[in-house]
């Protein structure tokens, strides 16, 4: 197997260390979360420069029916690794290996903190959130325009930081794909199969 050396580190061709692959059950939920963020980070930007009307206010809801299944996503997401720990990392400078767990650990955060934070801001502004148009959920907070209008703040950075973070994410991948030549990114793709 024909290998080579950078700073110090022994890289393999693409797919030739592709043996410790993600289970299918973890590239779903990968691929799902990702779906869902960029759908709702688009129907986020989107509704918002929309005069209140019915449309916009449907929005709103999608908006919202998203952003609670993005935080059930990531829970199932947390269980699977609970069950089944990741592979072993590809070998990568220590720098890199320590910036990717920190990276993984705040996108893990912010998918979970960024639904909450949204419903927070629903219940200050006195809109109950329904899931699906079928499941009320409580509301955690008081009406409160004043707390609204901070909260509403903090929402929308913390998804601005979500989008910074996501873009470092796929930049990081595509690095080691196309620049390293490993199988970071292709161990993670449904279509790419490990070797027997």
């Amino acid at each position: 197997m024909f290998t080579s050396k950078s700073q110090g580190v022994v890289r393999q061709p693409i797919l030739e260390d592709v043996s410790e692959h993600y289970s299918g059950a973890a590239i779903a939920l990968h691929w799902l979360t990702a779906a869902l963020i960029v759908a709702n980070l688009s129907l986020g930007l989107s509704m918002v420069a929309l005069p209140i009307s019915p449309r916009k206010l449907q929005w709103f809801l999608v908006h919202k029916w998203i952003g609670i299944t993005v935080f059930l996503v990531t829970c199932a997401r947390l269980a699977w690794r609970w069950y089944r720990p990741v592979p072993p990392p590809v070998a990568m400078p220590a720098w890199q290996r320590r910036s990717a767990a920190t990276a993984h650990a705040l996108l893990y955060v912010l998918l979970l903190v960024i639904p909450i934070s949204g419903w927070v801001y629903s219940s200050a502004t006195g809109v109950q959130v329904v899931y699906l148009g079928l499941v009320p959920l409580p509301d955690l907070v008081p009406k409160d325009k004043a707390l609204a209008a901070v909260l509403r703040t903090i929402h929308v950075t913390l998804n601005f930081a979500l989008f910074t973070l996501l873009c470092v994410h796929v930049a990081a991948a595509l690095k080691h794909h196309f620049g390293d030549r490993d199988a970071v990114l292709a161990r993670m793709l449904p279509i790419v199969k490990p070797k027997e």
